[in-house]
């Protein structure tokens, strides 16, 4: 649970970055930029991810294993899951915003859990009681509540319902899977990541770039960003680096409590981001009360007290107490 904690902590250290690099020219400097742009920001994303992962399994001697693994049946639904959760799940969640607005969007980025709760109760046999699903449900809603915009602006329906499915079953998915591997004593949890990353990187840069290319974000876009950016590649590759720390925290956490509990736990970086949020602003001598509205703070505590509870197994804590 600590290490499923910390994976929420971590990535909202990661989702703050990410935020300030997504608002530096040239990605914000058109509409379309701010549409498209995520995405070819997602490949550098994850490309130094998989670097950062590649540096620490090297100091840790674990490279000749990453290579062992892909050999493996493990190893190439590992690939498989990087594939549904990364560009199936990313370019989904960009869809749904584009043709249904940020709202819906939110949505979609927060019922994954759900899904992946169910999927992982049919096939992977996790029970989860009935008080944890109410519990999951809250911390859903809480998300949703951070996350909400008044501002709908659906201009194609069925594109924005295709794109919310891809995204919450896509992560919903990649997490069941990556619990099922990791139980494969081949596959450990900082091997999961480098395939996972590793794969999401190329599948971007082979597929996704070029269908970019065609409005200006492919390849040539890329390149340009690593000259006449300013600090732009340094904040991308920091995101990265928290990223990738979520990661190894979230995979740890599948691998010794269950892909649905540990989803619970994750979803809560929605909270931790707003915590953050208002940290910087009082750092940098500004009034945060911008953030500090009443729905925000209940929305807040709401996502942090149910998130815990529902990755928790209160069963499961006094057996082992009594044992």
């Amino acid at each position: 649970m600590f290490a499923g904690i910390l994976a929420g902590v971590t990535w909202a250290v990661e989702t703050v970055i990410l935020g300030i690099a997504l608002a530096m020219s040239p990605l914000c400097s058109t509409e379309q930029a701010v549409l498209l742009a995520p995405l070819a920001a997602t490949f550098l994303h994850d490309l130094f991810s998989a670097i950062w992962a590649c540096i620490w399994n090297g100091v840790r001697g674990k490279l000749p294993a990453v290579g062992r693994a892909l050999k493996t049946k493990s190893g190439w639904f590992v690939a498989l899951a990087a594939v549904i959760g990364g560009p199936i799940g990313m370019t989904g969640y960009v869809l749904t915003i584009a043709n249904m607005g940020a709202s819906i969007g939110a949505v979609a980025s927060a019922i994954f859990p759900a899904i992946g709760a169910a999927l992982a109760y049919f096939f992977l046999k996790e029970k989860m009681s009935w008080y944890r699903w109410i519990f999951l449900l809250l911390t859903i809603a809480g998300v949703y509540g951070l996350s909400y915009s008044p501002e709908l602006n659906i201009t194609n329906f069925w594109l924005g319902l295709l794109g919310t499915a891809m995204c919450a079953f896509g992560w919903g998915i990649e997490a069941v899977i990556i619990a099922k591997c990791v139980k494969d004593d081949a596959i450990t949890d900082e091997i999961a990541l480098q395939i996972r990353q590793t794969t999401s990187a190329v599948v971007y840069g082979a597929v996704i770039l070029p269908i970019l290319g065609r409005w200006g974000f492919g390849w040539n876009f890329i390149v340009s960003l690593f000259s006449g950016t300013g600090w732009l590649i340094p904040v991308i590759a920091c995101a990265a680096l928290f990223a990738t720390v979520s990661y190894l925290f979230y995979y740890r956490a599948i691998s010794e409590i269950g892909a649905s509990k540990s989803m619970a736990l994750n979803i809560t970086y929605a909270a931790w981001a707003i915590i953050l949020s208002v940290i910087i602003l009082l750092v940098k001598g500004e009034d945060p009360s911008g953030l500090l509205n009443w729905i925000t703070i209940l929305c807040t505590v709401v996502v942090l007290v149910f998130g815990v509870l529902a990755g928790a197994d209160y069963k499961d804590l006094f057996k082992k107490k009594s044992n």
